[in-house]
């Protein structure tokens, strides 16, 4: 589900497994779909996640810089020309 979602532009989906996986999707890559295998986790575990996810902020800082390539590729643009870590907008 999660390659499906990312080809859709401004959709940066995660598969998260557990609960470090769910923080640093928010936290670092500003994931902002989450995916989750309903075979594979329990329910306690899916609910741990969702509230760890949910509870989760982008970094920013030097993490904005992946999220602002990630734009640029969306918009066409060549992701070797973002220089700046500034969030994209």
């Amino acid at each position: 589900m999660s390659i499906a979602a990312n080809k859709i532009k401004g959709l940066r989906a995660a598969l998260v497994h557990d609960e470090l996986t769910a923080q640093l999707s928010r936290s670092h890559n500003d994931a902002n779909v989450l995916c989750l295998s309903a075979d594979l986790l329990g329910e306690r575990l899916i609910e741990k996640i969702i509230e760890t996810w949910m509870g989760a902020d982008f970094e920013g800082g030097r993490h904005a810089r992946r999220v602002n390539k990630i734009t640029a590729i969306e918009n066409g643009e060549d992701p070797r020309l973002i220089k700046d870590a500034q969030p994209a907008s």
